[in-house]
């Protein structure tokens, strides 16, 4: 089954999608994939082929978003703890993953026409080297394309995620690229294996749970959760539809909470900006009072020369991270 099918919608599902097209559509959608096995069972089938089913309706849901003019989707396709799972389970999973990204790999050039750009999220080390190799290979082969993205969380938690971005700031406090004055909320918020993306607008997962499961719990604090009993396997373009009419119901709602935490984030940017401008002013201490005005000029100065170390700092975070990718998927790399 390829990743994206070609199929275009029904006239029902084209005539639906122009009418929700009309109001405000989100931009990046996530998916928590759940109920594989549940429909095994409820189909009488093996485990393994509720995991192919699922992928094939990714396939399927993917070409939804692309006719929804949905332009990022982000999937929670297999967790950290699903490694507590049966190793018959868990290895059935890993022969899954690398049949599905040597497809990829085939599909370079139905993947170029759409502009499809593959990321995939997590802590690669985690898995069997050779599917650490398909995977680098597809994430360098593909990004360069910039007209849709999908990021699949593969051996992923969310908490594992915010414990190395966390890793990833006292990196660079250590190799002098920043000071540990210059942590901050959004700093962490670009460290993320998401910093590319922008924030989910709409989060669905599937099979009747509501819970996240520790998914993309930084990212989609103020985004609209719809939680759905369907199975995923047996997953709907209507399925999708409900979900998104309830994000457009809550839209303004959402919009309001988005925009009231980013200026909640630059007044607190700004208070520690001048905490440290005081302190700074403190221990250079001539005993003179300095006026508003060079106050002023001294913050400005202080805030420009952060944003400074903080944009080298992203910059080697990033070559740090393409260098991982780009050696993986090197030839010369040896199991």
């Amino acid at each position: 089954m390829s990743w994206i099918r070609e199929a275009e919608l029904s006239l029902l599902e084209r005539l639906t999608a122009n009418i929700l097209k009309a109001g405000p559509m989100p931009k990046h959608v996530a998916f928590i994939m759940d109920g594989n096995r549940r429909y095994a069972r409820k189909r009488h089938v093996e485990r393994q082929k509720g995991h192919m089913q699922g992928f094939d309706k990714l396939a399927e849901t993917l070409r939804w978003c692309l006719n929804l003019d949905i332009r990022e989707v982000t999937v929670y396709a297999f967790s950290i703890e699903n490694f507590k799972r049966s190793k018959e389970e868990v290895d059935g999973l890993m022969e899954l993953a690398k049949e599905k990204f040597l497809r990829l790999l085939d599909e370079q050039e139905n993947l170029e026409k759409h502009g499809v750009c593959i990321r995939v999220l997590g802590d690669l080390t985690l898995l069997p080297e050779e599917l650490q190799r398909l995977i680098a290979k597809a994430v360098v082969a593909t990004r360069a394309h910039n007209r849709c993205f999908l990021n699949v969380c593969f051996a992923y938690t969310s908490r594992h995620e915010i414990a190395n971005a966390v890793k990833e700031m006292a990196w660079g406090v250590e190799q002098g690229l920043i000071k540990s004055s210059d942590v901050s909320e959004a700093l962490l918020n670009e460290c993320l294996y998401t910093s590319n993306s922008p924030n989910p607008d709409l989060l669905i997962r599937t099979s009747g749970e509501v819970r996240l499961s520790d998914f993309l719990l930084w990212q989609t604090s103020h985004s609209c959760l719809v939680f759905q009993s369907v199975l995923w396997p047996e997953y709907s373009f209507w399925n999708l539809c409900e979900a998104i009419l309830q994000y457009q119901q809550n839209h303004r709602s959402l919009q309001k909470a988005q925009e009231m935490h980013k200026e909640g984030q630059a007044i607190h940017q700004l208070e520690a900006d001048r905490l440290c401008v005081a302190e700074q002013l403190q221990h250079r201490g001539n005993g003179k009072p300095m006026d508003a005005r060079a106050r002023q000029t001294v913050l400005l100065s202080y805030s420009e020369s952060r944003e400074e170390r903080v944009q080298r700092f992203l910059c080697a975070l990033q070559q740090k991270r393409d260098t991982f990718f780009e050696h993986l998927s090197s030839p010369t790399v040896v199991a």
